[in-house]
């Protein structure tokens, strides 16, 4: 029977060793996609480009205190990790265009569980931790 089947998320029915080795977690591709997804702007670079192609400048003035180089350094790795493609226009100068490709636009579907689950849950997390926690619901308001 499949883990779908018996209720048991697969993240918790595989199986580990106890304990886990430290570089076997280094290595593991989840841990590898969470790490780059979860830095300061990857997250909210997926989802302005979830919503529309932009322009670099676009993603600039939409990203408040990002530098151009960080934002440079973000769209490369994730046309590197094949989450964004790069269009460029023949214009004079040429003009270029960031977009989701069909592996990052698939990702946006984890990511928004993640995010569902956040605005129900961020009360419960900020208790747990003994610090409060903002988690901005709908609309960009507090939840």
């Amino acid at each position: 029977m499949s883990d779908t089947n018996t209720g048991v998320p697969s993240l918790v029915g595989a199986p580990l060793p106890s304990p886990v080795p430290a570089d076997e977690y280094e290595r593991c591709p989840v841990t590898e996609v969470v790490r780059r997804i979860g830095d300061k702007w990857t997250m909210l670079v997926i989802v302005l480009l979830g919503r529309r192609a932009h322009r670099f400048n676009e993603l600039h003035r939409g990203i408040e205190g990002i530098s151009q180089r960080m934002l440079t350094r973000t769209l490369r790795a994730l046309e590197s990790d094949g989450l964004v493609d790069r269009q460029v226009f023949p214009t004079v100068p040429p003009s270029v265009e960031y977009r989701l490709s069909p592996l990052g636009r698939s990702l946006l579907t984890p990511l928004s569980a993640l995010a569902d689950w956040v605005v129900e849950h961020g009360d419960e997390l900020g208790r747990a931790g003994g610090t409060e926690t903002d988690v901005v619901g709908p609309g960009g308001g507090p939840a």
